[in-house]
């Protein structure tokens, strides 16, 4: 049995075995996986892996309450700090996004709690069988992008929000052939 085709740094394995397409429910960890698939966007996953625990720390860990209140001084700071994508309709949007995670988790308790009604609290267990057969977007990905969009959100377009579901486990697209696969249906089944 091989591991989906795409893990084939140290790095990429490392998340691949241990995070992605693992169910979180973990609001912080749900915001960071928001913010680091928009700052992906047009990069590849490596990139920010590489950079993920400089961005926890320049971005407070994530906590969505922090994140909101930054102001232009700290954006600033960020847009000149290498150790981040230095976009700036990125690195806003961080902001922007914060404060639309408080408002959902404010309406929903939890934006964990939001995330997962769209699935009924189960994850999606695709059956794919070769990488080809991966898609970039989904109904459910449009849907829940349409949504986040009314809801003030931005950099949630379908694919970027495609690739949030994988990597939350609210679509396990490991395929088939991968251990990990059955692994995160076990996970997913698991009671929380």
């Amino acid at each position: 049995m091989k591991r989906c085709p795409w893990a084939s740094s140290d790095l990429a394995v490392a998340y691949h075995d241990e995070e992605w397409g693992r169910p979180v429910h973990d609001d912080r960890v749900l915001f960071e996986f928001l913010i680091l698939e928009g700052a992906q966007a047009g990069l590849s996953w490596e990139t920010i892996l590489k950079k993920r625990d400089h961005y926890r720390t320049v971005f407070d860990n994530f906590e969505p309450g922090f994140v909101a209140r930054y102001n232009k001084r700290k954006i600033e700071s960020l847009l000149k700090d290498p150790g981040i994508v230095r976009n700036r309709l990125k690195v806003e949007s961080s902001v922007r996004n914060a404060k639309a995670f408080l408002k959902v988790q404010e309406e929903h308790g939890a934006f964990g709690a939001y995330l997962w009604e769209w699935v009924d609290g189960a994850p999606v267990q695709s059956r794919i069988k070769k990488p080809a057969d991966i898609p970039a977007t989904s109904p459910l990905s449009d849907r829940i992008s349409k949504d986040l969009k009314k809801r003030g959100f931005n950099f949630v377009g379908s694919t970027i929000i495609y690739a949030y579901l994988q990597a939350v486990g609210v679509v396990n697209d490991h395929l088939i052939s991968c251990p990990q696969y059955a692994a995160v249906q076990r996970v997913a089944a698991a009671p929380l």
